[in-house]
């Protein structure tokens, strides 16, 4: 699942870039796919706990687990469970640095920080199998195979995008409050960002609150609309200063967030951010399928939350994550076996009905049980429909090189300073992302 990119720092960026590196020479070839233990799956007669070390919320309930058990009886499992996605990168390229020593037997990999370990594949077992290669939408699968063929990682969930928004504050600013009508207000099939910022000013201008939580989270989303956002298709950092996407969409948030008042200035998921949910902070939201989960839990109370079936600029995927099975772990064939299991479509259907995980398996989306799943709390919105919608308009995956995530944190800490912590206008605060991109040393 995805996560966004939130307080993520340069510093950190080339921390875990290094530990990977250290990993490497540590680990030399990885040991080989099974690593050093019993990898029998319990076939053997002896009784294994294998564990899966996820972030945020994949979906895998108690439940689902323990279906594994009753269909595997000599494996147990257990699940740990980070509260961001930068806690379990921490985690898991530190732990890859001491030579694999405590990592679980499958560690959830978020998208934007794969191709830094895309790098290093001998740390990872081939999750290759013939009997797989039609369950995943193509590009899902292309993100983390390597150029020799070797796939490090099985595909949980995509982030189609929506605009997720609050009817009774549409209505108390005299705007089209259904989602049909929201869809034609912010634009229709030919959605456009000007489209969505002009209703955003539509709307502040009746009522006392914000447009959008975050300039961070919709740069996070043009950024990802770009094929080559930082990185040339062969992996060649661009010169930040001379990238006039990149510095259009700095501007663009800024100039919308701050000088239009579009913004709440949040971050996501910090405690602030947290609490906007419960005083109608803001009004839209950019809305991955994952999203929808994160919202629900924040929102206890409120009952106007919806979603529309639009987007600006056309589609969007914003986040997924992947299973991986570290090389040195004990049980990595019984680890294989049990990440096939849970991106299996009946598997993955259970997630996002579960925490609105949207499935890349191609079976699972076909299937009537997504297509027709409605969310409650969303004012029964059929928000199968509308993600399965949203998928079918993204067009591929954008690149992302081993310098994205250094290079996308440099961006946002500086559209952080100006629209959350309000320490820079927006001209030396972008001095200071070319100061920090020079010092990435690429």
């Amino acid at each position: 699942m995805l996560s966004s990119t939130p307080r993520r720092r340069a510093a950190m960026a080339l921390a875990g870039t290094a530990t990977i590196a250290l990993a490497l020479t540590a680990c030399g070839s990885g040991g080989g796919e099974s690593g050093g233990g019993s990898s029998d799956g319990g076939s053997s007669g002896g009784k294994i706990e294998l564990t899966v070390a996820t972030f945020n919320d994949f979906g895998y309930t108690d439940e689902l687990l323990a279906k594994y058990t009753e269909e595997h009886p000599d494996v147990t499992v257990k699940q740990t469970k980070a509260a961001k996605s930068e806690d379990a990168r921490t985690n898991l390229t530190t732990k890859l640095a001491a030579g694999g020593e405590g990592l679980a037997d499958i560690e959830a990999i978020e998208v934007d920080w794969l191709p830094e370990l895309m790098q290093y594949p001998d740390l990872f077992a081939d999750l290759t199998d013939p009997a797989l290669a039609d369950r995943w939408v193509d590009w899902k699968v292309q993100q983390a195979t390597t150029p020799d063929g070797k796939l490090i990682g099985y595909g949980t969930d995509i982030g189609p995008s929506a605009i997720c928004y609050r009817a009774d504050l549409f209505e108390a600013a005299g705007l089209p409050s259904d989602p049909a009508g929201v869809a034609e207000l912010l634009g229709g099939e030919d959605a456009t960002w000007d489209d969505y910022f002009a209703a955003g000013a539509q709307f502040t201008a009746k009522l006392d609150a914000a447009w959008y939580d975050s300039a961070m989270s919709l740069s996070q989303a043009m950024v990802n609309q770009i094929d080559n956002a930082y990185e040339e298709s062969d992996g060649t950092p661009k010169d930040l200063a001379s990238n006039a996407e990149i510095k259009d969409i700095y501007d663009t948030v800024l100039e919308q967030s701050t000088t239009n008042g579009l913004s709440a200035g949040l971050e996501q998921w910090s405690g602030d951010w947290d609490a906007a949910f419960q005083n109608d902070g803001f009004a839209t939201m950019i809305c991955p399928a994952w999203m929808t989960g994160p919202i629900e839990e924040r929102s206890g109370g409120v009952t106007g939350w919806n979603v529309a079936d639009v987007f600006p600029g056309g589609g969007l995927n914003w986040g997924g994550s992947f299973l991986t099975v570290p090389a040195s772990g004990p049980n990595a064939e019984a680890a294989k076996e049990l990440a096939a299991w849970l991106t299996d479509p009946a598997q993955q259907t259970a997630a996002f009905e579960s925490a609105g995980t949207f499935p890349s398996q191609v079976e699972a989306q076909e299937s009537e049980q997504v297509q027709s799943f409605t969310n409650a709390f969303f004012n029964d919105a059929p928000v199968g429909e509308i993600f399965v919608n949203r998928a079918q308009a993204i067009e591929g995956a954008p690149f992302k090189g081993a310098n994205y995530f250094a290079i996308h944190t440099t961006v946002q800490d500086g559209i952080k300073r100006v629209d959350v912590e309000k320490t820079d206008d927006a001209a030396s605060s972008w001095d200071k992302t070319l100061q920090a991109f020079q010092d990435l040393g690429l």
